[in-house]
């Protein structure tokens, strides 16, 4: 049976925001059993912001989580870098409003937990298992969870551009076989330097530059290293969508299928889980379901309405 796991010793990183252009420091410090991951800003220091879904403020173009009048943005990276490190609890400080976008993609995060190391909880893993499926849209946009022994995402990327057709939009990655940290995590943001003004225009993407993300014109891929893998593309949008489902404050058992969904779509899928509540169950990684009191246990930060 698998246990919880935090990081071993603390580890920082210094990087700009790519939405807000400024610069800002995250520590990753060690937590408890049943902390999960929760996120302070040292301006704010004794609010504890946890990473859930009833937390998420903001949806446009990344994922923001809020407590209060305390917001901290672009929380994504990092928690799919979390997801795929198995770290269950861990404390975020944050000096800055913003989590440091590094190279675009979660693999600086990845290195960085990988140099802390890991240490076991004294608990049990928590895993939601899908029980049926739930299925929510936004347009022409798709987002389903469905039960699956494991974990599985298959992504369809829709963009119609001359540069976008040459690449791969479809992909399907099974956990079970394929990395994370080899497969997924390398995977950068990405933009047309066309939508860049507009963007900018609404107070986002200010700190965006090829240093992270990839920079596409008509012509082709404007970084001068090309593209880490060829269907780097539709790999961010899965690792996008890893740290968008990790705001469930534990790992999936699930199989998640998305056509152009986004960081809204996704967000408005897991709300939908939440208030499904007859359609999953919480397990233990050898499938036993878990009990506190004598029934199935139910987090109690999941709000039902």
């Amino acid at each position: 049976m698998d246990v919880q796991h935090t990081i071993a010793k603390a580890v920082d990183a210094i990087g700009v925001g790519v939405h807000t252009g400024e610069r800002s420091r995250i520590s990753i410090r060690p937590a408890p059993s049943n902390f999960g991951i929760q996120f302070v800003r040292d301006d704010f220091p004794n609010t504890f912001i946890r990473a859930t879904v009833e937390h998420v403020s903001d949806t446009t173009l990344s994922t923001s989580i809020r407590y209060n009048d305390v917001e901290i943005a672009t929380v994504e990276h990092l928690m799919s870098a979390l997801w795929g490190t198995k770290v269950d609890n861990a404390v975020v400080h944050v000096r800055g409003e913003e989590i440091p976008i590094l190279d675009g993609s979660a693999e600086g995060f990845v290195n960085l937990i990988e140099m802390a190391g890991l240490r076991k909880c004294n608990a049990r893993r928590r895993f939601l298992k899908l029980k049926r499926e739930v299925t929510t849209t936004q347009g022409d946009a798709v987002a389903s969870l469905r039960p699956y022994d494991g974990f599985k995402v298959r992504y369809t990327f829709v963009k119609y551009h001359r540069v976008f057709n040459r690449y791969p939009k479809e992909i399907e990655v099974d956990f079970s076989v394929d990395s994370y940290i080899n497969d997924v995590s390398k995977a950068r943001s990405f933009g047309l330097v066309e939508e860049l003004t507009q963007a900018q225009s609404v107070n986002r993407c200010l700190g965006s530059s090829l240093e992270n993300a990839v920079g596409i014109d008509d012509k082709g891929i404007l970084n001068p290293e090309g593209l880490r893998y060829k269907d780097e593309f539709v790999k961010h949008k899965v690792l996008d969508v890893i740290g968008d489902l990790y705001l469930l404050g534990m790992p999936l058992l699930a199989e998640f299928e998305g056509y152009k969904s986004g960081h809204a779509l996704n967000n408005k899928l897991i709300r939908a889980v939440i208030r499904t509540p007859e359609a999953w169950t919480i397990v233990d990684s050898d499938g036993n379901e878990i009990y506190e009191d004598g029934v199935i246990y139910r987090p109690l930060h999941f709000r039902y309405d």
